[in-house]
């Protein structure tokens, strides 16, 4: 397995990057086809930053403190395994710089803080069409067999 360049750094999110935060975070969503709700952007803020809210983000930084990507994450209940698990809902590195090692970065450190919260996994779900992605999480495992249902009420 290819380790991330050392040049790459992973740091919690903090109040003062909500701007390149936002940026990601839309390029993210229009990668997914998607769009977030007007009160979307200060939810998921507000989410990372509530002390009583188990929703974590983590930005990925060039040495020279550029901000390239970013991951969400979450404790997730796990009925038939009896536990806790860790959801990485999001996972988005910039186009500019995909293949930097930055999005194995960040995914190596949630399953570094899984880890260390004595969890049994990680577990995320993308998109078929992601390939590029996909070339990097098989690298990981294999894709499950399950299959999402996503029912608007």
């Amino acid at each position: 397995m290819k380790k991330p360049s050392p040049a790459i750094q992973i740091r919690p999110v903090t109040q003062k990057d909500r701007a390149r935060w936002e940026e990601l975070f839309a390029a993210y969503a229009t990668f997914y086809k998607t769009e977030i709700p007007n009160d979307g952007f200060d939810n998921v803020w507000n989410w990372i930053f509530d002390e009583n809210n188990d929703f974590w983000c983590d930005l990925a930084q060039t040495a020279d403190g550029e901000i390239i990507g970013f991951t969400q994450y979450q404790f997730m209940h796990r009925s038939l395994g009896g536990s806790m698990t860790v959801y990485m809902s999001d996972l988005f590195v910039d186009p500019k710089v995909r293949g930097s090692g930055a999005g194995r970065a960040l995914i190596d450190h949630v399953i570094e803080f899984t880890k260390s919260k004595g969890l049994p996994s990680v577990r995320w779900l993308t998109q078929d069409f992601n390939y590029a992605g996909r070339r990097l999480y098989d690298t990981y495992q294999p894709k499950s067999d399950f299959i999402f249902y996503n029912i608007p009420v």
